[in-house]
């Protein structure tokens, strides 16, 4: 699987059972990347898309049950323990500090990945969101 996650600046994903933040303009930019390859993500996540894309894997176990090339939106940790099953990671990063009490529970580089490109774009909501792109 290639995990996709959102972390701000201290590395933080979630407060109080909740996300962050979320962007439109970060959205499209990952259904770009998606292309016509199987999305997947949990229930809680699925309502940031109105509508849902056609290509959106919508379940509680959208971890386990994906496969090679599928991206998978995850916004909670823990994540560590899919590492050996992730080929890749796109990490979105905020470029601010929200509050967070849920954090990236491992580092790329330190689980095996090489960074491979960073992009910086406009976000919607966010003066400029940051696109890290990591493969084993």
């Amino acid at each position: 699987m290639i995990l996709v996650v959102c972390v701000d600046d201290k590395g933080g994903m979630a407060f109080g059972g909740r996300r962050q933040s979320m962007d439109r303009a970060l959205r499209a930019d990952l259904l770009t990347a998606a292309g016509d390859r199987p999305l997947r993500m949990n229930p809680y996540t699925a309502r940031q898309f109105d509508p849902l894309p056609p290509n959106a894997v919508v379940g509680e176990d959208f971890l386990q049950a994906a496969g090679e090339e599928d991206l998978c939106f995850a916004e909670f940790p823990p994540l560590a323990p899919y590492l050996k099953d992730t080929k890749g990671i796109i990490l979105y990063r905020w470029n601010r500090v929200y509050p967070a009490d849920a954090r990236l529970d491992f580092d790329p580089v330190s689980a095996g990945f090489v960074l491979r490109s960073t992009v910086e774009f406009p976000g919607h909501s966010h003066k400029l969101l940051t696109k890290e792109v990591y493969t084993r």
